[in-house]
């Protein structure tokens, strides 16, 4: 049986947490931020878990995750 590959793009926007759930970067905080408040942005820093309807498509991008 062959080896399954990994998207690469999924394996740079993704993260397995020691429980399986899967970790993602929030979005809007590239640009304009000029106008956000501090707790905003502060909030959109901190990762967030991937909706349970989602997961099962991350999980198969990412055979060995």
């Amino acid at each position: 049986m062959p080896k399954l590959k990994t998207r690469k793009a999924a394996a740079k926007r993704f993260r397995a947490t020691g429980t399986g759930k899967i970790m993602r970067r929030k979005a809007f905080k590239n640009h304009l931020l000029e106008h956000k408040t501090r707790k905003k942005k502060n909030n959109l820093s901190k990762m967030a878990v991937v909706d349970e309807r989602d997961a099962e498509n991350v999980r198969l991008m990412l055979p060995y995750l």
